[in-house]
């Protein structure tokens, strides 16, 4: 009987350990940044623009928001053909507490420390877009991410627009490898962790983006 209820908890565990990889993009090697000729710049509206990120455990998630600093979309007529944004690490807030919840102040506080994305080192981390296609009613976005000083090129779905003025940009939800921009705490990868200790590898974020012309 304790070895079924032994086998029935490590299977438990695994599985709560196991996080969906759907939406998951492949980071490689930073792509060359191509000049966008003629192109009309949209500032990012700061305070209409954010990045959303959530992170995973086997007993439970994490989520809240990053601010966007600076930033702009480059647009060709009504078309998408670069950018870059700027995401002030030290703006990272988790939504999942209350905010004078002790706890809380504790997460953020080693997310910005230096085994997550050591903040007082890399205050910020970019996204600079690279290349654009058209994708039905959304556009396939190349892009390099820049965190924690290390640059991977990666390609996400999005939704484009632009109105009166308005360029509207706002990425499906994505997950990228954490250890791949040198974020190794408690990794999945790491055979010295227990697994009901430990931190998923993947890494969820969207981008929500507004711009004026």
């Amino acid at each position: 009987m304790k070895k079924l209820i032994l086998t029935m908890f490590v299977a438990v565990s695994v599985m709560a350990c196991k996080v969906d990889s759907k939406n998951k993009v492949e980071a490689t090697d930073a792509k060359k940044v191509e000049a966008t000729k003629e192109a009309t710049v949209y500032t990012v509206i700061t305070d209409k623009s954010t990045v959303t990120w959530k992170g995973f455990k086997p007993t439970g998630t994490h989520n809240g928001t990053i601010e966007i600093s600076k930033g702009k979309l480059d647009l060709s007529g009504d078309n998408l053909v670069g950018g870059k944004f700027i995401i002030d690490m030290n703006s990272i807030v988790n939504l999942d507490m209350p905010a004078d919840d002790e706890y809380n102040a504790k997460l953020v506080g080693h997310l910005k420390a230096a085994d997550f994305f050591d903040v007082a080192k890399f205050p910020t981390a970019t996204f600079e877009i690279t290349k654009v296609e058209k994708n039905d009613a959304k556009v396939n976005v190349t892009g390099n991410l820049t965190a924690k000083g290390i640059t991977k090129s990666i390609t996400i779905p999005a939704t484009f627009g632009v109105a009166n003025g308005f360029a509207t940009f706002k990425s499906d939800l994505f997950k990228i490898d954490r250890t791949e921009f040198g974020i190794q705490y408690k990794s999945t990868k790491l055979t010295d962790v227990l697994k009901d200790k430990s931190i998923d590898d993947l890494f969820e974020m969207s981008f929500d983006v507004m711009a004026k012309k």
